[in-house]
C-alpha cells in the first residue's frame, strides 16, 4: 500500500513570535520550526497502517529548503521517502498549497493519504479537504480512528458533541485529529537512517503549474499583538463573608455582569 503523508513545517508553538517589520509577517531569526503537530500524528498512523498492511510512506511537503529539517525528523519516524515542492518566495495561501500538493501527488503512486487538520500557524483547515477535492477523491476529517478494511478506510471522527462513523473508498484523504494515536519518539538510529533516506525536490514549474494561478485570494493586511490584559484586583474584606458580599457588589454594580 502506498501512503502519503501530506506535512507543514512551523514555528515551535512554545518559541517567542515576533511582528517583522513588514507588518504583515513573523520574524523568523531565531525560531524554532517543528513538525505541524496535526501532521505528526499523520505521519504516525500512516506508519501503523504501513506496518499492518505493508508499502510504503512517502511525506509530501511545500516550503523552502529550511522545510527539510521537518521533513527529516517524519523519516526519522519511520517514513521511507519524501518529496520537497520548493516555493521559496512565493506567496501561497491554502488553495494555493492544496493545488500544489494535488499535482505533486499526482505523479506518485497513492492508495492513502494522511493530513493534519489543521496547521497550528495559521490555523487553516483547507488544505487537507481542497487536495482531495482537486484530486477528485473522498476525504473523511478530524478522524481519531482510522482503519483500512477491504479496500476502504473506515474511520470515527469528531463532531460537535459526539462523534461519527464513516467509510469510504480507496483512494481517499484522511485529515487527523488529537486522539488519533501518540506519535513515536525519533530514535538515534532513525536519525541517522533518516539522512540517507530519499528526498526528491521540485518547483513548482516542474508540476506543470503557474505561479500566477497560485496567486492567494486571502491576503494579510496587518498584524499586532493582542492587547495586553489589566492586571486583577484584589477583594478586600474582614471576613469571608465581606470578601464575598464585595465580590457580588462588584459584579453587579461595576462590571454589570450579574
Amino acid at each position: 500500500m502506498d501512503i502519503l503523508v501530506l506535512l507543514k513545517q512551523v514555528p515551535d508553538t512554545e518559541s517567542m513570535i515576533s511582528i517583522a517589520d513588514d507588518g504583515v509577517s513573523i520574524k523568523g531569526d531565531g525560531l524554532k520550526y517543528v513538525i505541524n503537530p496535526y501532521d505528526e500524528l499523520a505521519v504516525e498512523q500512516a506508519l501503523k497502517i504501513r506496518e499492518a498492511q505493508g508499502g510504503t510512506v512517502t511525506i509530501v511537503s511545500v516550503g523552502s529548503a529550511k522545510t527539510e529539517q521537518a521533513i527529516r525528523t517524519g523519516l526519522a519516524m519511520g517514513a521511507d521517502k519524501a518529496v520537497l515542492i520548493d516555493a521559496t518566495g512565493m506567496m501561497i495561501d491554502g488553495l494555493g498549497t492544496a493545488k500544489i500538493m494535488a499535482a505533486a501527488i499526482k505523479e506518485l503512486p497513492c492508495d492513502l493519504i494522511f493530513a493534519g487538520h489543521r496547521a497550528v500557524d495559521d490555523d487553516n483547515y483547507l488544505v487537507g479537504p481542497a487536495t482531495a477535492e482537486f484530486m477528485g477523491i473522498p476525504n473523511i476529517s478530524m478522524a481519531i480512528k482510522a482503519e483500512v478494511q477491504d479496500g476502504a478506510i473506515v474511520c470515527q471522527c469528531t463532531v460537535e458533541g459526539g462523534t461519527k462513523d464513516v467509510k469510504a473508498m480507496l483512494p481517499a484523504l484522511v485529515t487527523t485529529q488529537r486522539g488519533l494515536n501518540e506519535p513515536r519518539y525519533t530514535s538515534l538510529p532513525g536519525i541517522m537512517k533518516a539522512k540517507r533516506k530519499p528526498m526528491d525536490v521540485k518547483t513548482v514549474a516542474d508540476l506543470g503549474l503557474d505561479a500566477a494561478e497560485l496567486k492567494p485570494l486571502v491576503t494579510i493586511k496587518s498584524m499586532s499583538q493582542p492587547p495586553e490584559r489589566k492586571g486583577g484586583r484584589m477583594i478586600e474584606g474582614d471576613s469571608v463573608q465581606a470578601k464575598v458580599a464585595e465580590l457580588v457588589r462588584v459584579l453587579h454594580e461595576e462590571a454589570k455582569v450579574i
